[in-house]
């Protein structure tokens, strides 16, 4: 059922994150306070806090919600590369107002791409200026001619006064407890000073990247005395049965007594039928292959793998294509595509905002291992041909690997890819027995609702939330 081979590491020596960098920490960490006033701030980062600091503060976030009669959530997404973060924030964000009638979201992101989602009523976003990660783990900005250093100034400018004008009762945060490049930093800094720091959560998908380089990251960024001084709980979106990331990433028990693992993330039906897109797109008797490579920055080598094998199907085989680029797909990549497509089953696009309506419509999906691809595929119980990035991090091989032990999917490691392998297959998944391939192992997709539930309880102050890190 699985094509999986032993991983091996291919980090360079620029992948070390460039938040931690430039950087200096005050050794000693005494309360609270104390420790808000050493937070690390990127050459540049701390000007913006000279704006703020003779400026009345608004009134308590408690006085202002309850004129307003709603509560206020904040959430922080980290976008540099793809499309998985938005999304899965804008997810969390749609399920909390849709279950709660007294919330109010505003998100805070940088991807270019935020504009292009349906926005629920009670949810509004700023837009940052967009930063970019490239293959080799570096950050530099995307479109601005500014240099690194200027954007990020520019970005905490704007998060800042987010945070002290929106005045949120609660942030949640994606991945980074400072943000990129510790640009979270000065606005955390000034509401702790005032005593006005609303409850702060931070969002972790199942996997981060390999433990030793996870470890040494969270070490050299000194993320474990921001979640210890800043931090009210860890909401991990998977299940310790799979990856336990506090055990496996060594969290000291001040970080792992605040982990919660909450499941993997559901995701809804699209919003169009399994019939209605296999009849859009001409499907009859054939089996519908759906082929994505999520945003689209690092996926061509897959998708013309896959273009390419189409040459390779036997004669007679009976399989229509719908493949999708992703909308940060360079314009030459995806002219390439479309220049070696000449198989006559296959439908190209460049983005389609009902992937759930696709992946359902799907007899087989074949796709890279990220989180929020990995959730649609298991919340539909699709079979699957997954080639994950494994650079510059591991988090999409490890993922694929454990889920391929698992019977979850077929995981292909990109360095042994080929168009014949791969197409290969293809036709081996499509011919196997009916049910799917998720049969011998139930995951726990219960994540959305634990992750909705766990965070109003700790707005409402409504219920204690218990923790489940390190068992």
């Amino acid at each position: 059922m699985s094509d999986v081979h032993t991983a091996t590491s291919h980090r360079s020596g620029q992948t070390a994150e460039r938040d931690g960098a430039p950087l200096a920490m005050s050794s000693v960490w005494g309360d609270a306070a104390a420790r808000a006033r050493d937070l690390p701030l990127t050459p540049g980062v701390a000007q913006v806090l000279q704006s703020r600091t003779d400026r009345d503060p608004r009134l308590s976030s408690a006085e202002t919600c309850e004129s307003a009669h709603l509560k206020r959530i904040l959430v922080y997404s980290h976008d540099t590369f793809g499309l998985g973060n938005i999304k899965r924030m804008l997810e969390i964000s749609k399920h909390l107002v849709a279950t709660y009638s007294d919330v109010s979201v505003l998100i805070i992101s940088g991807s270019p791409m935020v504009h292009a989602f349906r926005i629920s009523p009670r949810i509004d976003y700023i837009k940052l200026p967009c930063l970019t990660r490239t293959l080799d783990g570096v950050y530099d900005v995307k479109f601005l001619g500014l240099d690194y250093d200027d954007t990020i100034r520019l970005r905490a400018t704007l998060i800042t006064n987010a945070l002290l004008d929106f005045a949120p009762d609660l942030i949640l945060v994606d991945k980074k407890p400072f943000g990129v490049s510790n640009e979270l930093a000065p606005g955390l800094r000034l509401l702790h000073g005032r005593g006005a720091l609303p409850k702060v959560v931070l969002l972790l998908r199942d996997i981060l990247d390999d433990p030793e380089t996870t470890t040494a990251t969270w070490e050299r960024n000194h993320y474990h005395e921001a979640v210890r001084s800043f931090y009210d709980r860890i909401l991990v979106v998977g299940s310790p049965e799979i990856f336990n990331l506090a055990t496996e990433y060594k969290f000291p028990a001040s970080s792992g007594s605040k982990v919660q693992f909450c499941g993997y993330l559901r995701r809804d039906r699209g919003s169009q039928t399994r019939e209605q897109i296999r009849g859009e797109l001409g499907v009859h008797d054939e089996h519908l292959v759906l082929v994505t490579g999520g945003g689209g920055e690092d996926g061509y080598q897959l998708l013309a793998n896959y273009v390419h094998g189409l040459s390779h199907l036997p004669r007679g085989t009976k399989i229509r294509t719908l493949l999708i680029c992703g909308p940060e797909m360079s314009e030459q990549n995806r002219r390439r595509i479309r220049l070696g497509a000449a198989h006559p089953g296959l439908v190209i696009q460049e983005f389609n905002n009902d992937m759930m309506g696709c992946i359902d419509a799907a007899d087989l999906v074949v796709s890279m291992a990220g989180y929020n691809t990995i959730c649609e595929i298991l919340s539909l119980r699709k079979r699957a041909i997954v080639v994950p990035r494994v650079r510059p991090v591991q988090e999409q091989w490890m993922r694929a690997e454990r889920m391929a032990k698992l019977g979850l999917l077929r995981a292909i490691h990109p360095d042994h890819v080929t168009p014949m392998k791969l197409m290969g297959a293809v036709i081996e998944e499509l011919n196997a027995d009916d049910g799917g391939s998720q049969k011998a192992y139930n995951v726990d997709l219960d994540g959305m609702s634990r992750v909705v539930s766990s965070l109003y309880a700790l707005l409402d102050d409504s219920a204690p939330i218990a923790a489940t890190s390190m068992a």
